[in-house]
């Protein structure tokens, strides 16, 4: 069994590294690896706020010859280093180096139980690497964790009215996050990998990270708290 993780850098690296949801984390995948010999794990890593803070330096230094491209890649290299991280705390059970191009990935190595991997090119976030790589293990859904516990009707932040969800179609969410790819764009599931996870018919679970109990639930395929996004 291969479960698929979106982990957002949100999670990881807020602002500067959360040791504690990282050591948390940590415990509990290696709680299960320890429990389920036949349990494997993708986790695929956001930039989270290094990845922003930095493209808003580049924009504020460069802004006469600002290039969305240069920006995406300025993120991408901040998830390469979050999921650095997260390959060295998952060294005992993580062979390989963190994977940075999905089409390229490798097959689990023996006695192998974790790969890790980070953001692929510009045009879209971690998540659409996520998506590919369920595709890739024949995995039927993708679990993203971020720091919000469902998705909602609109932005709960400028939308008082916005209400949670706890299912959402494909047609649904996409008609709420829109069509388009900006670096750094803030959506419960990036566009892009929207897009191609309805196309594949994936269900995608956004749920709270740093809620560990409820995670604990939803990976033991328990009632949880979150969002399902599918057909």
């Amino acid at each position: 069994m291969v479960t698929v993780i979106s982990l957002g850098g949100s999670l990881v690296a807020p602002d500067t590294v959360d040791e504690a949801f990282v050591r948390d984390f940590a415990a509990l995948i290696g709680a299960l690896l320890e429990r389920d010999a036949e349990r494997r794990f993708v986790f695929v890593v956001g930039g989270g706020g290094p990845a922003r803070a930095w493209q808003r330096a580049y924009h504020a230094v460069a802004a006469d010859s600002y290039s969305p491209e240069e920006a995406d890649w300025i993120g991408v290299m901040a998830t390469r280093l979050n999921a650095r991280l997260v390959r060295a705390v998952f060294a005992p059970w993580c062979a390989h180096d963190v994977i940075t191009d999905p089409t390229e990935a490798p097959d689990f190595a023996v006695q192998e139980r974790v790969l890790v991997a980070a953001g692929w090119k510009p045009g879209f976030s971690s998540d659409f690497d996520a998506v590919l790589l369920a595709e890739k293990f024949c995995a039927d859904q993708v679990i993203n964790l971020s720091n919000i516990a469902q998705v909602y009707t609109d932005d709960p932040k400028t939308n008082p009215n916005a209400a949670p969800l706890d299912t959402v179609s494909w047609e649904a969410f996409r008609a709420l996050v829109g069509e388009e790819w900006v670096p750094g764009k803030n959506a419960p599931f990036d566009p892009v990998a929207a897009k191609r996870g309805a196309a594949l018919g994936l269900r995608v679970i956004c749920a709270a990270g740093r809620d560990i109990q409820n995670l604990t639930m939803l990976l033991e395929g328990k009632p949880f708290k979150g969002t399902v996004i599918g057909p």
